[in-house]
């Protein structure tokens, strides 16, 4: 049972040292990629490209009944959820 628990130790600390050799190489793999990639790629302009914005449409006109209905609707509503 003894020789057992040991090899299980030895099998869990081997496992853990290459998981974290791997992270290891895994961040400095990375950073290098940043760093080329920095390297090689244009920089982008200080100041973003102004497009055109489209201007918002005058809204269409409510005819007065349906503009009365709203006003009762929501009359009716802020009635029914007073706090």
């Amino acid at each position: 049972m003894n020789e057992l628990m040991s090899q299980a130790i030895d099998l869990m600390v081997a496992g853990m040292g290459f998981v974290f050799a791997f992270l290891v190489v895994l961040v400095f793999a990375t950073l290098l990629m940043s760093k080329l990639l920095t390297r090689f790629t244009p920089p982008e302009p200080a100041t973003p490209a102004k497009t055109p914005r489209a201007k918002p449409e005058a809204p269409a006109s409510v005819d007065p009944d349906t503009a009365e209905a709203i006003k009762k609707a929501i009359a009716q509503f802020r009635s029914r959820h007073k706090k």
